[in-house]
C-alpha cells in the first residue's frame, strides 16, 4: 500500500570512483569515472539510489566538490518527506546554486523511492511506456587513422550509429571524419560532438566541408560564449547544430529556441541536475517541435537505468546516447538494472528504477553518513 508520505532518516554517500581507459575529448582526458553514488533511507524500511558522474572540464564539479555538496545537502533533507519532489529540490537550490551534477544524484534518489513507494518501475510512475532504444558508440580523439580503425571495430560489433568527438583542430577533424566516412562506408550514421571546442571561423569551415559526409547534428560546435553566434553559424551550417552545454536548465533551452540557436538539444542529468528538470526542458522543447537526445557523462548502469525510465516517458527524446558504461569502464559496479543486447538498452520491470550498487564494490568506496 502507497503512503502519503516517507520521512527521510539518514543518506549513505559513496565515492563511487569506476577505474576506465582514457578518455579523451577536446577539453580534457579522464582515466577513471569521478562517480558519486547515495541512499536515501526512510522510515518506511527501504531506501532510493541515485548516482552522478562529474566531469569536471564540462560541468565544474569534481567528485570531492560532489561528496562535500552531498553531506551538506543530506543535512538539510533529514527528517524531511521523501515524496515531496519539488520540495526537496528547492531545499537544495535554496542552499546553492549550481552543483547540478550532485544534484541529480539527490534527484535521482527522490524518483527511485516515488516509484518504489507506488510500487512499479519509475517509467510507469512517470506514465511511459517501453520503447526500443537504440544507443550510437562514442569514439574519442586520436589520430584520424586510430579514429577510423576504431570506427570499424564498432561497426564489426553491429553498431549503427556513431558518436565521434571532434574539437581539437579544424583541420584534422575534416579528416578524422573523412577518414571515417571512407572506413564505414554510407550506412552508419555519424554525429560529431566538437564539446565547445572550435571558433566560430573554425565551425563554420569545419561544419560546411563536413557536409558532403552525410553528418546527422554537430553537438555544441562552440564555447557558450559565443551563444549569440549560433543563429549566424545556423545560416551557413550544412549540419544541424545541436545544443548541450548551452542548455543546462528550460531557461536555457527557451532562450536557445527562441533565438533560432539549435536544431535539436542534448539532455544530462548531470546538466539538468536530474529527472524533474529534465522534463521541463523535454517538455518545453516538445512544445516548440525541437527533438532532444538522452546523453551523459561516465555515469554507471545505476544511473543509466533511471535515463531508460525517463526515456520511456520522453516521447520526444528521438536520439540515444547512452553508451556512458561501453565506453571504457573497466568495472561494473551495478546490480540489476539496464541490460544491453548490442546496442539496444532494455530493463526488468522491478519497482523503482530498478538498480542497485553491488555490495562489494560498495565495501571498497569510502563512505559517509548523514
Amino acid at each position: 500500500m502507497a503512503t502519503t508520505s516517507l520521512i527521510i532518516t539518514q543518506i549513505d554517500i559513496y565515492r563511487f570512483s569506476i577505474p576506465m581507459e582514457p578518455f579523451t575529448i577536446a577539453t580534457g582526458t579522464m582515466d577513471h569515472a569521478q562517480n558519486v553514488f547515495i541512499r536515501v533511507h526512510t522510515n518506511a524500511g527501504f531506501y532510493g539510489v541515485g548516482e552522478c558522474s562529474a566531469f569536471p572540464m564540462i560541468v565544474g564539479e569534481t567528485q570531492d566538490t560532489c561528496l562535500i555538496m552531498a553531506r551538506e545537502f543530506g543535512k538539510l533533507w533529514i527528517g524531511k518527506d521523501a515524496l515531496d519532489i519539488p520540495g526537496r529540490l528547492q531545499d537544495l537550490h535554496n542552499f546553492a546554486a549550481g552543483n547540478t551534477t550532485i544534484k541529480s544524484a539527490f534527484d535521482i534518489a527522490l524518483y527511485d523511492i516515488a516509484a518504489k513507494n507506488a510500487g512499479m518501475p519509475l517509467y510507469r510512475f512517470l506514465d511511459g511506456e517501453k520503447r526500443e532504444v537504440e544507443s550510437d558508440i562514442t569514439i574519442g580523439i586520436a589520430t584520424p587513422a586510430i579514429m577510423a580503425e576504431k570506427a570499424l571495430v564498432f561497426k564489426g560489433l553491429g553498431a549503427k550509429i556513431l558518436k565521434v568527438k571532434l574539437g581539437k583542430n579544424a583541420v584534422e577533424d575534416v579528416e578524422r571524419i573523412k577518414g571515417i566516412r571512407e572506413a564505414v562506408g554510407d550506412e552508419i550514421k555519424i554525429r560529431i560532438d566538437a564539446n565547445q571546442g572550435w571558433s566560430f571561423e573554425d565551425a563554420v569551415y569545419a561544419l560546411q566541408t563536413m557536409g558532403n559526409y552525410a553528418i546527422e547534428f554537430c553537438e555544441q560546435p562552440m564555447r557558450t560564449w559565443y551563444d549569440d553566434r549560433l543563429p549566424e553559424l545556423m545560416q551557413l551550417s550544412p549540419v544541424k547544430i545541436m545544443a548541450d552545454e548551452s542548455v543546462y536548465n528550460h531557461h536555457d533551452a527557451r532562450k536557445q529556441i527562441n533565438s533560432g540557436a539549435c536544431h535539436y538539444i542534448n539532455i544530462k542529468m548531470a546538466k539538468s541536475g536530474g529527472i524533474y528538470e529534465a522534463k521541463q526542458i523535454h517538455d518545453l522543447a516538445a512544445e516548440k517541435g525541437i527533438a532532444c537526445m538522452m546523453g551523459g557523462m561516465l555515469e554507471s548502469r545505476v544511473a543509466l537505468s533511471a535515463k531508460l525510465h525517463f526515456v520511456y516517458a520522453s516521447p520526444n527524446i528521438k536520439f540515444y546516447d547512452m553508451d556512458t558504461c561501453m565506453i571504457g569502464h573497466l568495472q561494473d559496479p551495478c546490480m540489476g538494472g539496464v541490460t544491453y543486447n548490442g546496442y539496444k538498452l532494455n530493463i526488468a520491470d522491478a519497482p523503482g528504477i530498478g538498480a542497485d550498487a553491488d555490495e562489494e564494490f560498495l565495501a571498497k568506496c569510502e563512505k559517509f553518513t548523514v
